[in-house]
């Protein structure tokens, strides 16, 4: 797959190394310094992933995520957060701003090259075309529309796929675990507390129309979608 990747990094060694690391993975490298030539290089040539390093001058790759999911043209962009920032709540923090994965520097160019790979063969999957209903909430996979009630319901590519798996897997405990592999893929680097911080990225995209009690957390075994939930349930 001839993707391309966006590489938004300031320092102009390591954006050189990732660009040279990408382009020997087989993948198209396009290179952003900043937050306004991001944009620039978005307008040019939409990416199929973005790697985003944490600490950017001026804009930081936090904020820069959040807007790059606010965005129609950007919202459904993987992105894997680069940082040096290894504690957990700083990697919560990349997660609820958007990425869909976070490495911590240093890390090794096969280990990013797997985590690319992982991630655009997690976007790319085949999902079936047929809208899927339940308690209101209409989900389209081939227009990638969430409506509730009539209402529309705007979620990251990750949260999509992770709603979908509920409505079709509806009444179901699923473990983190079985999440991760039904969701993420088996090859995925991806820790299981990230499953919390997309339900409650899920959670808080349905709020506003009453439906994040949809989402129901089952002490000790995972999560459930229930589809006739008590609203002061979860």
């Amino acid at each position: 797959m001839n993707a391309k990747i966006l590489i938004v990094e300031d320092e102009p060694a390591i954006q050189e190394l990732l660009a040279f690391n990408v382009m020997q993975a087989g993948f198209q490298a396009l290179c952003a310094g900043d937050a306004e030539t991001t944009w620039q290089q978005i307008r040019d040539s939409v990416p199929h992933l973005i790697l985003l390093d944490w600490m950017l001058p001026g804009t930081s790759g936090v904020v820069l995520a959040k807007q790059l999911r606010s965005d129609a043209r950007t919202k459904d962009i993987p992105i894997i957060m680069l940082t040096a920032r290894g504690e957990e709540r700083d990697k919560i923090l990349g997660l609820e701003s958007g990425a869909d994965d976070y490495i911590t520097k240093p890390f090794s160019p096969r280990e990013l090259m797997a985590r690319i790979r992982a991630v655009l063969r997690r976007h790319v999957q085949a999902m079936p075309d047929k809208t899927v209903t339940a308690s209101g909430l209409k989900l389209s996979p081939a227009t990638h529309r969430v409506t509730a009630n009539g209402l529309n319901i705007e979620v990251g590519p990750t949260e999509f796929r992770l709603l979908h798996f509920f409505m079709t897997h509806a009444e179901r405990v699923h473990s983190r675990t079985q999440l991760l592999d039904q969701v993420w893929g088996t090859q995925v680097f991806v820790e299981e507390r990230t499953v919390d911080v997309h339900i409650r990225r899920l959670r808080a995209a349905l709020e506003p129309a009453g439906m994040d009690a949809l989402i129901q957390t089952v002490r000790g075994s995972g999560y459930r979608f229930s589809a006739t939930y008590d609203r002061g349930s979860g």
